[in-house]
């Protein structure tokens, strides 16, 4: 009789409960982030696309500011409101109707053929952006749980700056290679939207339990506790959003009249290495003092106008990317260290609220001065128009800086 080998003693072994919770909860993080992604795609899907309708409408550099302004227009509306909607209502009631508005402006974008139609569109688009950036972002803090806050504030601002690089370039390479450019690009948007609902759908996101003490609609705002850490985020905050706002908005003018191009994929991928590079940037930086964060953006934001400057003036395509990319990491850098400081210390029950502040403060410039600048090009040209521009950010920049190297109690903790 053959005597067998001995079975090896093989044992089993299982990922801790732990572990499999927590990647779970990883998962879940990033499915609450999508929406974010999804209607930030359509914040700046149109922006390739303006020099199409330039062309087939018919309107100045100064009106094309103006379009892009009622997109802040809408999204300042919508501030005022979908934080303390959200707050009391819970995050599933304000981010519903903000991807079905987002739809309808993909409707209207698409069967675009005045100004006054792409003035709407870009309206309602700013408004499902607002309650996005103020319901949306506070859900991925609530998914993710009090132990991982700064994880949520990470994944939240990614979502959003991804988002908008995202939607230039697609818009860019699906307008270049497909007919009825304008069309396609706002159907697969629309795509993208309705798998961002099932999202919102499938999510938990319990009501929040908050008093009713005060208006629906006012001024967002913070504890006061918590006053100047939203003050120094915003310091870096604002000027970083307003030089990618400037670059969307007259980004392709810049193209075209400086540098002798209107290729769409162009226009597109410009936009998208700024935000691919805001995007990037955070998770380098992540783990950073948040003093730091804030001082490298505003450090940015300034090197970006002083690259704008030498773009203009060189007809350097090569100064405008770099342009491009240094304000997308100014502000990443400024919408990460700011989300942070505000997640850190703000209870759940104001998040949303303090979110729609934040933004605010940021959107109020960033609407502002780039309408300015675009008036100012058509006035005395658009090198002259964006070297003033480039000036006062720079300067709001520094001072942002200064602000935040001065409040070191305020970023600790």
């Amino acid at each position: 009789m053959t005597k067998g080998f001995p079975m090896p003693n093989v044992r089993t072994v299982h990922a801790p409960r732990g572990a499999l919770q927590a990647d779970a909860s990883t998962r879940r993080i990033w499915l609450a982030a999508w929406p974010v992604t999804a209607v930030f795609v359509l914040s700046n899907a149109a922006t390739p696309l303006y020099v199409l309708w330039q062309r087939d409408i018919g309107f100045s550099r100064g009106t094309l500011t103006v379009i892009f302004a009622f997109y802040i227009v809408g999204l300042l509306g919508s501030l005022l409101v979908s934080g303390v909607l959200s707050d009391r209502l819970g995050r599933r009631p304000v981010l519903l109707p903000a991807l079905v508005l987002a739809l309808v402006a993909c409707g209207v974008f698409a069967t675009a053929t005045t100004v006054g139609m792409l003035i709407v569109a870009r309206l309602l688009t700013g408004v499902a952006v607002g309650a996005t950036v103020s319901a949306g972002m506070a859900a991925v803090t609530d998914v993710a749980g009090p132990s991982r806050r700064r994880l949520a504030a990470l994944l939240a601002s990614s979502a959003m700056v991804f988002g908008a690089g995202l939607g230039p370039f697609l818009a860019g390479v699906l307008s270049e290679g497909l007919p009825a450019p304008t069309t396609t690009v706002f159907a697969v948007e629309a795509v993208v939207l309705v798998t961002a609902g099932l999202a919102v759908m499938r999510l938990p996101m319990p009501r929040p339990s908050v008093p009713a003490t005060r208006s629906w609609v006012r001024v967002p705002g913070v504890p006061r506790e918590s006053a100047m850490r939203l003050a120094l985020g915003i310091a870096v905050f604002a000027p970083g959003i307003t030089a990618t706002s400037f670059v969307l908005s007259l980004g392709p003018s810049l193209l075209s009249g400086l540098l002798g191009t209107d290729n769409r994929i162009v226009a597109g991928g410009t936009a998208f290495v700024m935000f691919a590079a805001a995007t990037g940037v955070q998770f380098t930086v992540q783990r950073l003092p948040r003093r730091t964060i804030l001082l490298a953006g505003a450090a940015a934001t300034t090197a970006s106008m002083a690259a704008l400057v030498t773009a203009v003036h060189g007809s350097s395509s090569a100064a405008l990317v770099a342009s491009a990319a240094l304000a997308g990491a100014g502000q990443g850098m400024g919408q990460l260290g700011g989300l942070s400081l505000l997640n850190s210390a703000v209870p759940t029950c104001r998040l949303a609220e303090a979110n729609a502040a934040f933004n605010i403060g940021g959107y109020v410039p960033a609407g502002l001065l780039p309408v300015t600048a675009g008036y100012l090009s058509d006035a005395v040209g658009l090198t002259t128009g964006a070297t003033l521009f480039a000036a006062v950010l720079a300067a709001l920049a520094v001072i942002g800086g200064l602000l935040v190297a001065a409040g070191r109690r305020h970023l600790e903790g």
